[in-house]
């Protein structure tokens, strides 16, 4: 028997002066029930109690609380523990239901955690692949379209696939290390070296920056009649206030202004073969590896130099760690490793696209046609042959591509600065250093073309300088650690850049002898 629930007293205290007990006021109040085989009547709850489980069940077989097996307690009790059977059953179903929830939600959260993960880390490759799009690549790969056809397609295919190995390289060096390449270069040699190194990429930076401010000033000259001084100006003006966006907390929107740019220069580009699309079998041929010509070698030479850029080979180690420049919370490495490869491969295939595309609208609508050697020949060849609107077009997208390209050569100088004499100058200086050999040479060259083609030999000077430097720091075991590049890896990246330095020496050599 239970006794948790109260008898009726049977204890009797005198009432007030009567000498009659007083049960009345000594009971304890009857509880309720409502269990009819339990008479809720004057003798309180205690009537009925002795009813078994058995009887009960006899009386009540189809109630599935009954079925609880409890022999040895009352029919209340009974109940009671039978009712906390279900409900600790209905607990144990919903906590099943809500670990269940919580998992569908941790692998969503996971999901989206990696998806916003991998979108938090593209950017860097976009920024790096302007300088593949800048007007140097314009006129070379639209020159070569105009001269030789189809026969050169395979040259840009190569070269944009060697690129995609040399700028993840420059990458996973900045990723791992955490610094920049010229920051390991600068650690790693002599007060002499370093000065000698910095004055040979700081001048393959304004090489490289001559080339976008002219682009830049034949675009503004096309477009609004403007003297190519002043269009100068105007570029060194607005690069200058897009500069003002690096670094810092605004970093992340430098880049998408610049990606912003660069989809600009590839609907610039792109538009005319909409309006002649060129013969599919014609572009197949192209990607036979061929010459015909010693000038078809040196042509070859000139865009595999205005394709690997040397500054962006320096820039891209810093665009890597400068992306969290604004406090952002950096992925592991792996994670980092990851994703770069996405970026890069993403970025230099649209930039492989848009190069592609101007020598395929070369080779397509511009074929043998005379006065394609300049950028501006080049403009006035498409608005005769594809009319105004697509002229007009290619000027923006020229305009473009001189804004973007030039802003991020002052950016790689700016590092090669800090990363070699460790001084972090001013942006607005830095841009200083590299606009007034551009204006200069606008203001006294009679063809400012001409100065494409010399800034493209200086570029072919720098790069051996940019990547063997590269190629050994990445194959360095106690500066890579367990992302140090494997024997197979770095025999292809061995192959790629003799293949590359050989044929920079080999236009070198022929501009050096007058057959350029």
């Amino acid at each position: 028997m239970n006794d948790n629930v109260s008898e009726p007293s049977t204890s009797e205290t005198p009432n007030n002066g009567t000498g009659q007990p007083n049960r009345q006021a000594n009971r304890t109040v009857p509880a309720t029930t409502n269990d009819p085989t339990i008479v809720n009547s004057k003798h309180g709850r205690g009537y009925g109690r002795m009813h078994t489980i058995d009887k009960r069940r006899a009386i009540h077989p189809d109630n599935p609380r009954l079925a609880v097996d409890h022999p040895n307690v009352n029919i209340l009790d009974a109940e009671a523990l039978a009712h906390r059977a279900d409900v600790d059953g209905s607990e144990a179903e919903i906590d099943k239901e809500r670990r269940a929830a919580k998992g569908i939600q941790a692998g969503k959260a996971e999901h989206h955690a990696h998806g916003h993960a991998l979108a938090g880390i593209l950017g860097p490759a976009f920024v790096a692949a302007v300088a593949y799009v800048d007007p140097g690549n314009v006129a070379a790969n639209i020159t070569s379209g105009a001269r030789y056809g189809y026969l050169l397609v395979w040259v840009l295919v190569l070269a944009n696939a060697m690129s995609v190995l040399i700028q993840y390289q420059s990458a996973k060096l900045g990723i791992v290390t955490g610094k920049s390449l010229p920051e390991l270069l600068g650690e790693r040699m002599s007060d002499a070296g370093r000065f000698m190194f910095f004055a040979q990429a700081e001048v393959i930076a304004i090489a490289t920056d001559l080339a976008e401010l002219i682009g830049g000033a034949i675009a503004l000259n096309l477009l609004f009649g403007l003297p190519l001084f002043l269009g100068g100006c105007v570029i060194g003006a607005v690069s200058t206030v897009l500069l003002m966006f690096e670094g810092g907390k605004t970093h992340r929107l430098f880049e998408k202004m610049v990606i912003a740019l660069l989809l600009v220069i590839t609907f610039g580009f792109i538009a005319g073969l909409f309006i002649d699309p060129p013969n599919p079998a014609d572009v197949a041929g192209g990607l036979i590896p061929h010459f015909t010509t010693t000038d078809s070698v040196l042509m070859a030479s000139s865009m595999l130099g205005a394709t690997v850029m040397p500054h962006a080979i320096y820039l891209h180690s810093t665009l890597v760690n400068d992306h969290y420049a604004g406090g952002e919370a950096k992925p592991s490495i792996k994670r980092l490793l990851d994703g770069s490869k996405v970026d890069v491969f993403w970025a230099l295939l649209l930039a492989g696209t848009v190069n592609l595309s101007l020598l395929i609208l070369a080779a397509n609508s511009l074929y043998g046609m005379k006065g394609t050697d300049s950028i501006e020949g080049a403009q006035h060849a498409i608005v005769a042959v594809l009319g105004p609107v697509i002229g007009t077009i290619f000027s923006i997208g020229l305009l473009a591509s001189s804004l973007s390209s030039t802003s991020v050569g002052t950016y790689a100088g700016s590092e090669i600065m800090h990363g070699l004499l460790r001084i972090k100058a001013p942006m607005w200086a830095c841009r200083v250093v590299t606009l007034v050999p551009g204006l200069i040479v606008l203001w006294f060259a009679p063809n400012p073309t001409e100065a494409l083609v010399v800034g493209q030999v200086i570029l072919s000077i720098g790069i051996p300088f940019a990547i063997i430097p590269l190629m050994r720091y990445t194959h360095d075991k106690t500066l890579m650690g367990e992302w140090v590049d494997g024997a197979v890896k770095h025999a292809i990246f061995i192959v790629v850049a003799v293949l590359i330095i050989a044929l920079n020496v080999l236009l070198i050599v022929l501009t050096a002898l007058g057959k350029a």
